[in-house]
């Protein structure tokens, strides 16, 4: 089984302009996002996939591989799928690119999904952790997703996922982290088909999975990366590294 990692990275955010150039600790923070993702050693391969010369440059210029975009892409399944499409290779792994501090166990976590599942039913894994403050709970851009028993995805959802109309009846709210490993065949499925409403409603691409009957395992994890998307949070970032 092949196992790659792909880290799609934009040069432009809405909210937090050029932030995977910023300086993290004397290097960008799309260069420690890659340098992490190759010292887990989980992967036969690590790739930057970039609409962006800016970003290319910085990974190249540093020994890494980086793979330059052909098309616009929606979203950063659609520019994976692109960059993979003719690749021999298994199991692909979607990193953050704004998430440098990588930590191995839970991408273990999923990659064991795969190398279990020997019936092939799972065609995405993704990880979640539980939240409890109704602050977290209600913030819609903290994704919520609730499983079945059998820990795949019933549904994701900016809104609060269940509705608490009975408050004590033991529900946990887990919110979903953006990290993906899908096999190759449902990506490139992903790549071909097109969006639909759900996925339009809700800003959220796992929906089309969804939509299209594709399962995604969920795994919890009790990791909360760091995520940066906001000058605050590279602010943050920088006193974690030096903690």
């Amino acid at each position: 089984m092949k196992i790659i990692a792909v880290i799609p990275a934009r040069y432009a955010s809405t909210r937090f302009p050029a932030k995977l150039m910023q300086d993290l600790g004397g290097k960008t923070v799309i260069l420690r996002t890659y340098e992490a993702a190759i010292a887990t050693a989980l992967f036969d391969d690590v790739f930057v996939v970039t609409d962006s010369e800016v970003i290319y440059d910085e990974i190249v210029n540093h020994g890494g591989k980086a793979i330059r975009s052909q098309k616009n892409h929606e979203s950063g399944s659609d520019r994976i799928a692109e960059a993979v499409e003719n690749m021999d290779v298994d199991i692909v792994v979607n990193v953050q690119g704004d998430e440098p501090f990588i930590d191995k166990k839970p991408l273990e976590q999923l990659l064991a999904i795969f190398k279990e599942d020997v019936s092939k039913q799972v065609d995405l894994a993704s990880l979640m952790y539980q939240i409890t403050t109704k602050e977290e709970i209600n913030n819609p851009n903290n994704v919520k997703v609730i499983v079945d028993q059998k820990g795949f995805a019933l549904y994701f959802s900016r809104a609060v996922i269940p509705f608490p109309r009975e408050e004590n009846v033991g529900v946990r709210y887990m919110k979903h982290i953006g990290i993906y490993a899908f096999r190759k065949e449902a990506l490139l499925d992903f790549y071909k088909l097109p969006m639909l409403s759900l996925e339009a409603s809700e800003k959220l691409e796992q929906l089309r999975y969804l939509e299209y009957g594709k399962r995604i395992k969920m795994v919890e994890t009790s990791h909360v990366s760091i995520g940066i998307d906001t000058p605050e949070d590279l602010e943050k970032a920088k006193a974690f590294l030096i903690s």
